[in-house]
């Protein structure tokens, strides 16, 4: 893209400072300058070939993940009635976490359906369905309602306003309130150790329920402030209590500390505590590993909903950020939402795809100009939190695009004006600087 002519005749003018010269060079450079075509192609490519890779493989690598994560909820579990301790509660809170982040989340976006032998439990049809909750995933969010939310509406919706878990839109009550900043970071506080009964069950529940009656008549989104959504006595807020708060309850605070009773009331005490404590850590660290996975002053929101792969491709790359990546226990303990970046390009391979797709989807975006994100968890949660309290902002791709800070190149039609001529989709030209 050419700069306008008032731009070039500045950057070649002999009597401008050096310092000068250079301002205005980097004024008329975008800082994004995408061939979204090849960047498809090679996207594309590499999909496939992952695809027809997984078997075996894949599956012996599920099992073991598996194996891990119920080894150290089992031993948490058996240690809990001892005494009120640091590392039983860690355990089972592992447990906890990776059983979500990990086995239900890959399951249920069908990353092993098409995997020859895997065992019916472990597809995204039967996995956690009727009786097998109890066995597969008992949390407090209901799975259906995880399914709708999280793999069509955030997953097809990333960065966009109908993105039900984008925290800068999520927050904007706080982030715009009035309220000190050392108490907003208190509130934030709080949330990262309630969330996912106070914000995860009760935001999956709505969205599904506004689903179901959009189906049938003009139905209103609930939002966490409308009293429907809490009551038990509503729809909405009956299926909450129903399928959501009371199994989870009842099984995690009633029936496993209950067999510690055999050996007296101190036991179950200290089981009981220990399970409290299991479920703030548990809570503590799926809001640390998720929440900041789409969130910082470096990351992209979007105000268009998306109208092709390309579009997909690119919002899943720009809009999300990886950690480290490396051994089974370092993505174990992230959940393999480390490799969030591949996980959002394809929601249905494997995780260890993802472990041998990293790699090469980074060499990719390097080659095409695409920034790829990756830093560690405790950087990004700090961005997270930032953003949550007001005290930085997401990029907005919509205004780079509009300013020229980002030209996106595709001979790829718009939908919205399919009579028009294709002609490939770039920012106006960038500003003299001034």
């Amino acid at each position: 893209m050419s700069a306008t002519p008032q731009a070039a005749d500045a950057t070649h003018d002999t009597n401008l400072p050096p310092h000068h010269t250079d301002d205005v060079e980097q004024a008329q450079m975008p800082e994004l300058d995408i061939d979204l075509d090849a960047l498809t192609r090679d996207l594309n490519a590499l999909r496939d070939e992952l695809r027809a890779e997984m078997g075996e493989e894949d599956l012996k690598h599920l099992k073991k993940m598996v194996r891990w994560g119920r080894t150290a909820g089992f031993v948490g579990w058996l240690t809990s009635g001892i005494a009120p301790n640091p590392i039983s509660p860690f355990l089972m809170s592992t447990s906890n976490f990776t059983r979500w982040a990990m086995v239900a989340h890959h399951v249920l976006h069908r990353g092993y359906d098409k995997v020859e032998g895997t065992p019916e439990h472990y597809t995204s049809k039967k996995f956690a369905q009727g009786k097998r909750r109890l066995l597969d995933w008992l949390d407090w969010i209901e799975p259906e309602a995880w399914v709708h939310e999280h793999n069509f509406q955030h997953h097809y919706k990333l960065g966009e306003a109908h993105d039900p878990d984008q925290p800068e839109l999520n927050l904007g009550f706080l982030r715009d309130s009035k309220i000190p900043m050392p108490l907003r970071y208190a509130l934030v506080g709080f949330f990262t150790v309630t969330w996912k009964y106070l914000y995860y069950a009760p935001n999956t529940n709505g969205e599904l329920h506004f689903h179901k009656i959009k189906k049938k008549e003009k139905g209103e989104r609930l939002d966490l402030f409308n009293w429907r959504i809490w009551a038990p006595f509503s729809d909405p807020g009956k299926r909450l209590w129903s399928k959501s708060w009371l199994p989870y309850f009842a099984w995690r605070f009633g029936v496993m500390p209950l067999p510690f009773l055999l050996f007296g009331p101190v036991a179950w005490a200290s089981s009981l505590s220990n399970m409290v404590l299991a479920e703030m850590m548990a809570n503590f660290h799926s809001f640390f590993i998720i929440v900041p996975n789409h969130a910082g002053e470096d990351l992209y929101r979007f105000e268009e909903p998306i109208e092709n792969r390309s579009e997909f491709y690119l919002r899943q790359i720009i809009g999300s950020t990886n950690y480290k990546t490396g051994s089974d226990f370092n993505d174990f303990m992230h959940g393999f939402l480390n490799y969030q970046i591949e996980h959002h390009l394809w929601p249905d391979l494997s995780m260890k795809a993802y472990q041998k797709a990293q790699p090469r989807v980074k060499e990719i975006c390097e080659k095409h100009g695409v920034p790829y994100v990756q830093e560690s968890a405790l950087i990004r949660f700090k961005k997270l939190v930032d953003v949550m309290v007001g005290k930085t902002s997401m990029k907005k791709f919509e205004e780079d695009v509009k300013s020229g800070r980002a030209v996106i190149r595709t001979a790829k039609k718009n939908k919205k004006n399919k009579s028009e001529k294709s002609e490939p989709v770039q920012a106006a030209a960038v500003p003299a600087a001034e």
